[in-house]
């Protein structure tokens, strides 16, 4: 068991290999191992050093799977699931409230992706990225405040 800020509790009559979990789950093996090393998921060893995990982890990655898929960034996604309690299954409310979040994130995502899309042909234009009045390059100019010369990259 890792030693981490929360506690994690395992229920050992529950236990399913690496390979059922990746079968249920619909991912790759190695996708469950990546999730782990990156503190998604957990697992234990038994005695003969093999991998078991709780079934409440199919939970665990269909949540994560389904964040992934709407383009939350994995550390954004283990960051709130840091903030719940190990041990137990994601609940409803967990749920409702991880999705709210997310949502907010979209929205503001969505936000910024709408106004790229509508100053991108502006950008198409001129073929250069570095005009004084690219919107998307150099908004408000920015790149002045560093001199003459190619800068722009340093944004």
């Amino acid at each position: 068991m890792k030693d981490n800020k929360r506690m994690t509790l395992v229920d050992y009559s529950h236990a399913l290999t690496v390979g059922e979990v990746a079968r249920r789950a619909g991912v790759a093996v190695s996708t469950l191992h990546f999730y782990e090393t990156q503190g998604l998921i957990e697992s234990w060893r038994t005695s003969g050093n093999q991998r078991r995990y709780h079934r409440s982890v199919l939970r665990l990655i269909a949540v994560i799977r389904i964040a992934q898929r709407v383009g939350i960034p994995l550390a954004d996604i283990k960051a709130r699931l840091d903030a719940k309690p190990r041990g137990k299954p994601v609940s409803t409310a967990d749920w409702s409230e991880l999705s709210r979040d997310w949502q907010r994130d979209l929205d503001e995502r969505i936000t910024l992706l709408t106004r790229l899309r509508d100053q991108l042909a502006s950008c198409i234009g001129c073929g250069c990225l570095s005009i004084s009045d690219c919107p998307l390059r150099n908004p408000g100019d920015r790149a002045a405040e560093f001199g003459a010369g190619a800068r722009i990259a340093d944004l």
